[in-house]
């Protein structure tokens, strides 16, 4: 389970993230039980809604159906809590943590605060108690810097999502990486958009410090692009030279029906055919592996076939070239993610509607525990 890393510190943790997603963990900041209680306070409460009544006995966390404003100890039992929301696990959890920081950065960002240097650098007094940065991170002027970042995203291009997953096969209790995943995590290594069509970057997100995209959104996703890749390399062919490029088309997001094969003969230059109207996805296979406009070709065959000729005998990228990663596609990447978007501020926090909870040990919803513990005091008014 990737939290047991915690136990080693989050050096840790980052490196098991980026094993599994592969994208590059530049900073990392840990926030501890404390610390949440701090920084609401510094942040003057946070205002959440619930779509019911919602009393988790484990977490404390009672609140009326509604939008409350958490502060202390209250915001602390509405993050903690995985009893209360979707489906009483820790999944249910994080799509309440969304809305909770959603609400937090439009408060920050509506308010001004972080704009006012008086104001962040309170705020970064607070940060330096609350949490635990990598050196990146570790002074005040470092934070001040990172809230003037934050200020310059729009909150629309701000995007929190849950990995997509399904249920382990050898643990009913537990989860693995889904379909879809792989190209949610293509999009963020590649630096494109969740949020506009394409992963295409965009005037309003001019300010974000995300790399621009492909400048079109593709004709055909990426996905539904299916490709032969031969084996032509030399005499004799270079072991496994098909296998590698196709493993590397299918990891930025290409048609996992892609195929393999080794080509009749030896080729002495790389080419890229294409069947009549697929000229354009061609293109796009092309720029994703830096071949040159002149190595592909219309063919007569009836699907894109990459022959790799003699000239790349090595590496995922064509020699010489520069590749440009697939252009995103946005509907997938977020596919069954619970995206929630820094925009979407009249989100509820989902209550379980499950027997997630039990009160005096019987097994209730967290709506038939709020009912039967009327002695139990609010969380917040």
């Amino acid at each position: 389970m990737i939290n047991s890393t915690l136990q080693y510190g989050p050096g840790c943790t980052v490196a098991a993230v980026e094993q599994l997603t592969g994208i590059p963990i530049d900073h990392f900041a840990m926030v501890d039980f404390s610390g949440v209680v701090n920084m609401s306070d510094a942040v003057g409460g946070v205002s959440v809604c619930v779509s019911n009544n919602v009393y988790d006995p484990d977490s404390h966390l009672k609140l009326a159906k509604g939008t409350h404003t958490l502060k202390g100890l209250s915001a602390l039992e509405f993050l903690r809590t995985r009893h209360g929301f979707g489906d009483g696990s820790d999944l249910g959890r994080t799509y309440a943590q969304h809305i909770f920081l959603t609400q937090m950065i439009n408060k920050l960002k509506s308010a001004g605060t972080l704009s006012d240097p008086l104001a962040v650098l309170d705020l970064a007094n607070a940060a330096t108690k609350a949490l635990t940065v990598d050196t990146g991170l570790d002074s005040i002027p470092k934070l001040i810097g990172l809230a003037d970042d934050l200020n310059k995203v729009p909150t629309d291009r701000i995007s929190f999502t849950t990995m997509q997953n399904v249920a382990d096969p050898n643990n009913a209790d537990r989860v693995v990486v889904g379909p879809g995943a792989q190209t949610l995590f293509n999009t963020i290594i590649n630096d494109q958009s969740l949020t506009t069509s394409g992963g295409k970057s965009s005037a309003a997100g001019a300010a974000s410090t995300a790399a621009p995209s492909p400048s079109a959104a593709p004709t055909v996703p990426a996905a539904d692009i299916s490709v032969q890749v031969l084996n032509g390399s030399g005499v004799p062919l270079v072991p496994g030279r098909a296998g590698v490029v196709e493993a590397a088309l299918v990891n930025q997001g290409y048609s996992s029906n892609s195929s393999t094969g080794d080509a009749s003969s030896a080729a002495a230059r790389t080419t890229l055919s294409y069947p009549a109207g697929q000229a354009e996805q061609a293109k796009q296979v092309a720029a994703s592996l830096g071949l040159p406009s002149s190595a592909v070709v219309q063919g007569t065959g009836s699907q894109l076939t990459l022959t790799i000729g003699e000239d790349w005998t090595s590496g995922t990228t064509f020699p010489g070239g520069k590749a440009t990663p697939a252009a995103a596609d946005t509907k997938v990447a977020v596919a069954g993610t619970h995206l929630q978007t820094g925009n979407q501020t009249n989100s509820c926090a989902p209550v379980s509607t499950q027997d997630t909870v039990a009160v005096n040990g019987v097994g209730m919803t967290p709506i038939q525990a709020y009912a039967a513990s009327p002695s139990v005091p609010n969380s917040a008014p």
